[in-house]
C-alpha cells in the first residue's frame, strides 16, 4: 500500500459524512470522512468503532452522555452502543471499525490511558483519550 494523505482523501469525498474505506488492518476497516457542522441521527453498529479526530472536533451523544473529542484524540464506541453526532462537529475524522472479540471484549485496552476529558457512561465505554488540549 502506498502513503495516503488523510486530509486529501477526506477533501475528495463528494459529501460530508460519507466515508471512504482506506484499507484493512487484520479484521479492522480504516475509513476517513469529512465532518460538517450538522448533526447525524442516532445509530448503533454490530462492531466497535474507534473515532480519531485529526483536526476540528467531534461532538457525540453516547448512551445519553455528551462527549467531545478534540484534535489528536480518539474515542471508542462499543459495539451496540447508541450514539449520535451533535451539532458543531467539524473537521477530519478517521474511523476504525473493530469487530468485537469473544465475550464482548474489543481488542483495545483502555486501562490507564484516559485523559482529563468529560466522563463517559462507564470506563469500559470510554475510549483511549490522550492529551489535554480540547476544543471548546
Amino acid at each position: 500500500m502506498s502513503v495516503v494523505n488523510l486530509f486529501r482523501a477526506a477533501a475528495a469525498l463528494p459529501d460530508a459524512w460519507s466515508s471512504r474505506p482506506l484499507g484493512e488492518v487484520g479484521t479492522a476497516c480504516v475509513k476517513v470522512l469529512r465532518m460538517d457542522e450538522l448533526p447525524v441521527e442516532e445509530e448503533a453498529h454490530g462492531t466497535a468503532e474507534v473515532l480519531l479526530v485529526l483536526d476540528g472536533r467531534l461532538e457525540l451523544s453516547v448512551e445519553d452522555a455528551e462527549v467531545t473529542v478534540g484534535p489528536g484524540e480518539m474515542y471508542l464506541v462499543k459495539a451496540g452502543a447508541r450514539h449520535a453526532v451533535r451539532p458543531g462537529s467539524r473537521g477530519t475524522l478517521v474511523i476504525v471499525e473493530v469487530p468485537e472479540g469473544p465475550g464482548g471484549d474489543g481488542p483495545l485496552a483502555t486501562d490507564g490511558l484516559q485523559g482529563a476529558g468529560p466522563s463517559a457512561p462507564s470506563p469500559a465505554d470510554h475510549a483511549l483519550r490522550g492529551g489535554t488540549g480540547r476544543s471548546a
